[in-house]
């Protein structure tokens, strides 16, 4: 479980600066083992209401799956990129910038598809790009 450390307060070593920075993550686990925390050191006199901690798992579960639902929509457009990048190879490509040539082959990465033409040249497959069967010599 990652530490963060309270607002207006700085990390001791360069160590946990690095990783305060990163995004924190919380796992059904570490929400269980939280609430059965805050059920132990609860005022007695004055317990919680069952109802809300009910409420609480229900929004982690909810916000647990939409995370899932995400993962598996990324997935399925790197599968949707890679289908149709393998249609590419082969046709001609005419880039924004005037960029054009044959695609020998796709690259894709986080920053989006690039084309990697027979002459060498990478042209970034963005709105604009002509794509289109080769001309007959």
């Amino acid at each position: 479980m990652t530490t963060v450390p309270a607002a207006g307060s700085s990390p001791s070593n360069p160590v946990d600066s690095a990783s305060a920075q990163a995004t924190p993550t919380l796992d059904y686990s570490d929400f269980l083992q939280l609430m059965l925390a805050q059920l132990q050191n609860q005022d007695p006199l004055n317990p919680t209401d069952s109802n809300e901690f009910m409420s609480q798992i229900a929004q982690f579960s909810s916000v647990e799956q939409s995370i899932n639902t995400n993962s598996k929509l990324d997935q399925l457009l790197v599968n949707s990129n890679i289908s149709q990048a393998s249609t590419m190879i082969g046709l001609s490509i005419v880039g924004t910038d005037g960029t054009q040539g044959i695609v020998q082959s796709v690259r894709i990465d986080s920053s989006g598809s690039t084309a990697i033409l027979t002459n060498g040249k990478q042209v970034p497959i963005t709105a604009g790009v002509s794509i289109g069967y080769p001309a007959s010599s």
